[in-house]
């Protein structure tokens, strides 16, 4: 009997949360009323302190769960080097540390998609109901786009840069694990990162945030930006590689603009059709 009411319970909260339309309210108003009673910000902040503690709680899990692997995941990014007895550790605790490292790394991977879906059940409240659909819609998408750019990192940007690093002006060069391994998990993780720009483009397309037609307008600060976050990224100091990360970037603004122009067809036809 508890078991059917708890199921009645989730089912109902379910519908809530995806069938239920928000109370919009103008900018200035939302405002003036946080002033007047900043008790309503103070639970909001509450609610997101929980989400993020899930958040966390499942990433401290997926790591855990990733020891079971770490070394394997070790050798495989070794690898391009030649494997992991080509790295030199002078330090007592440098295994340790990039055990940890790699097992963080393939936790959040892991936990990604239950990230993203709490700080998607924080904004929902405040999404319309087709929002909320695309918005779950997208949480398989964001792991696969991490992984797709973690790949291209790995098979692509990886292979180039390397020999310039380990032979610099023909001194050839015995890597630390710990320089090493932060070195390729960083570039990992933030081109796995920035592989998720066209999926959140659309996604705040669809939810009516943004518009196609601003990314067009601001084509050319993007680029500026995207040449910043490229000479942040790249793995050498090289032109060349730093097209390499640049050259994907761009290319990943412009499908981001076309997506954007799909799901705003994709809207209006919905919006003559309702």
């Amino acid at each position: 009997m508890n078991g059917k009411r708890r199921l009645s319970a989730l089912k109902q909260k379910l519908h809530k949360a995806l069938c239920d339309e928000p109370e919009e309210h103008p900018l200035p108003d939302v405002i003036q009323a946080t002033v007047e009673n900043p008790q309503e910000l103070g639970e909001h902040l509450k609610a997101l302190r929980g989400h993020l503690l899930r958040a966390a709680i499942a990433w401290l899990l997926a790591t855990v769960f990733s020891f079971a692997f770490a070394k394997q995941e070790l050798e495989f990014l070794a690898a391009p080097i030649g494997g992991i007895s080509h790295l030199q550790a002078i330090e007592v605790t440098e295994p340790i540390g990039i055990f940890m490292r790699v097992a963080l790394l393939s936790g959040f991977a892991i936990s990604l998609p239950y990230i993203y879906l709490e700080l998607f059940l924080f904004v929902a409240p405040g999404l319309r109901p087709r929002a909320r659909l695309y918005g779950l819609l997208g949480m398989p998408l964001v792991l696969l786009f991490f992984l797709a750019g973690a790949a291209f990192a790995y098979f692509v940007m990886l292979p180039p840069a390397l020999p310039f690093l380990l032979n610099f002006m023909g001194m050839r060069t015995v890597p630390r694990p710990a320089s090493y391994i932060n070195f390729v998990t960083a570039l990992l993780f933030w081109v796995g990162v920035s592989f998720e720009f066209p999926l959140v483009v659309y996604l705040l397309v669809k939810m009516r945030i943004i518009k196609a037609n601003d990314l067009v307008k601001h084509w050319r600060g993007a680029v500026v930006a995207i040449a910043v976050l490229a000479a942040v990224i790249t793995p050498t100091i090289d032109p060349v590689n730093m097209l390499l990360v640049m050259l994907p970037l761009l290319v990943l603004y412009f499908i981001s603009i076309l997506l954007a122009k799909v799901a705003e067809r994709g809207r209006n036809a919905e919006a003559q059709r309702g």
